[in-house]
């Protein structure tokens, strides 16, 4: 475990502060969807999102909503284990300054903001948020990714990204990444994590060969060989065989927790990130909505850890927050239907019966 620094003393106040979700304000808000004149439980998972952020304190007519994008490069990425080196993640960044990028396009359709922020890309590009303390992480196959005391200032730094983003009055979050190399440090976490070996939770990324693809669970065996992150303390797999995006977006999830402030997981990355904030903050869980099943092998096995259950499974696998920004327009219709959908008695309709 971590020795006691002013790091994990500050990371202490925040996951020790994190309000846990009301059961009470809970069933209040499940009555009054059960009082709306539709069936009972029409709108499926739709109503637990409803319901969830009742309980958490958060439910309201409409959200103010931006995609935080925690961008990083990998070290492993000289192993060979994608298809373009690092330049593409700083690329993508300014892309997404420029509002060009693929999370951008689709967040326009909703009235969505997007916010990449450099918590630890080789390349500085002018305008990004810089939240890092260093350029890049090692490589997880000849050494650890970071320190623990980095893998806690970059989580930190997720947590003070929500307070930034809530002061200019947003008030729904995507926790989504850019990161070159990103699914094999996922994959070498998720591997440590759920207790799964390598080949079961690795996938092609973004398009490996099947020669490709057998190099990068090499990578990930060796890494965990050489490392051996301690299952029992997630700031350790982290820093061994994590990346500073997942710890960023570990970060956004506490954060939203206790700012109040619901954050919506997007792919298997973003997953990985989010099991590593319950992890640390169990109670941070309430405040968080699953976007989709990942088209990345371990994207089931996570959302059943979690025990949450994504609104959509379309095969997506893009990352940037695009899964996430889907879910949002879904999310404001279903609060639609509860502020604006008269209830029975005011149809002048018997209610459905529970049978």
């Amino acid at each position: 475990m971590l020795e006691s620094t002013s790091g994990v003393q500050i990371l202490k106040k925040y996951t020790d502060g994190i309000e846990a979700a009301s059961p009470a304000k809970a069933l209040m808000t499940k009555q009054h969807l059960d009082s709306i004149a539709k069936p009972l439980n029409s709108l499926g998972l739709l109503e637990d999102v409803l319901v969830g952020l009742g309980a958490a304190g958060c439910l309201k007519r409409s959200y103010k909503k931006c995609v935080a994008v925690m961008c990083a490069d990998n070290g492993v990425v000289e192993e060979g284990v994608t298809q373009t080196d690092s330049s593409i993640t700083a690329l993508v960044a300014k892309n997404m300054l420029s509002g060009i990028s693929s999370v951008c396009t689709m967040a326009k359709c909703n009235g969505v903001d997007v916010f990449p922020i450099d918590v630890g890309m080789l390349t500085e590009i002018a305008g990004v948020r810089v939240r890092k303390t260093q350029r890049g992480t090692g490589n997880i196959r000849k050494g650890p990714a970071m320190t623990n005391e980095q893998a806690v200032s970059a989580v930190l730094a997720g947590i003070d990204t929500v307070r930034e983003l809530k002061d200019k009055g947003y008030d729904m979050i995507a926790a989504a990444e850019m990161g070159i190399g990103n699914t094999t440090t996922t994959s070498a976490v998720l591997s440590v994590m759920l207790d799964i070996k390598p080949e079961s939770v690795t996938g092609r990324g973004a398009g490996l060969s099947d020669t490709g693809l057998a190099n990068k669970i090499n990578v990930i065996k060796d890494a965990i060989s050489l490392n051996k992150p301690d299952r029992n303390d997630v700031l350790d797999v982290l820093a061994k065989v994590g990346g500073f995006d997942i710890a960023g977006m570990a970060g956004l999830f506490i954060g939203g927790a206790y700012y109040k402030v619901p954050v919506i997981i997007d792919g298997i990355i973003s997953s990985a990130a989010a099991l590593a904030a319950v992890q640390l903050a169990p109670l941070c869980r309430d405040y968080m909505i699953a976007s989709h099943v990942s088209a990345e092998p371990a994207a089931q096995a996570v959302m059943e850890k979690l025990e949450l259950k994504p609104l959509l499974n379309i095969g997506m696998a893009l990352g940037e927050g695009t899964g996430a920004v889907s879910i949002m327009p879904i999310i404001d219709m279903a609060l639609a239907m509860y502020y604006d959908m008269p209830t029975f008695a005011e149809f002048g309709m018997q209610e459905y019966k529970k049978l």
